[in-house]
């Protein structure tokens, strides 16, 4: 694989215009995009939250006609995220620890599927698309999600990484 820049390396190749809920799914099929990674802290998640929004299981529904989907997470807490993992009927992955590259390589081994037809989709810049660009996947950027399944106004978190970014090098709107 080819050595990226640390600009390249914290570059998504999509940002959706909100949160997951925005993000069209025929713009990633587009992409040739054939399975996706799904963070879940505060991308299919408000903080702290335990229900998915409905626009988020509206969403996801969609996306499970066409794609499979893997719930990818740095959070440790196996009944919160299986709880979801069971809502969806999907696999998942706790303690991720991500950016890190082996728990991302298992997932990918699974789907059986070359990680450019692979989408990570996450609200964090140094981990979800940190790590997906470390392995050659399709990254996409999101609006972190609040309860109502809009985009939080105050996100602090993702704003200092947005900022990170561009001084690194990358084109972040």
């Amino acid at each position: 694989m080819k050595r990226l820049s640390i600009s390249q390396l914290l570059q998504p190749d999509m940002v959706a215009p909100g949160t997951l809920a925005d993000l069209p799914l025929h713009g990633l099929l587009a992409h040739g995009i054939r399975a996706l990674v799904l963070d879940v802290d505060r991308t299919l998640l408000p903080h702290r939250g335990t229900t998915l929004p409905q626009p988020m299981q509206a969403w996801l529904e969609r996306a499970q006609q066409t794609l499979p989907l893997h719930l990818f997470s740095n959070n440790p807490s196996r009944s919160r995220i299986g709880a979801v993992a069971a809502q969806l009927g999907v696999n998942y992955t706790t303690s991720a620890g991500k950016p890190r590259r082996g728990p991302l390589r298992r997932v990918l081994s699974e789907l059986d599927l070359p990680s450019a037809q692979v989408a990570i989709v996450g609200d964090r810049v140094f981990t979800d698309v940190l790590a997906g660009n470390r392995l050659g996947l399709f990254t996409v950027l999101v609006k972190p999600v609040n309860p109502d399944g809009l985009p939080c106004r105050f996100d602090h978190w993702q704003k200092f990484e947005v900022k990170l970014a561009r001084l690194a090098g990358a084109d972040l709107p």
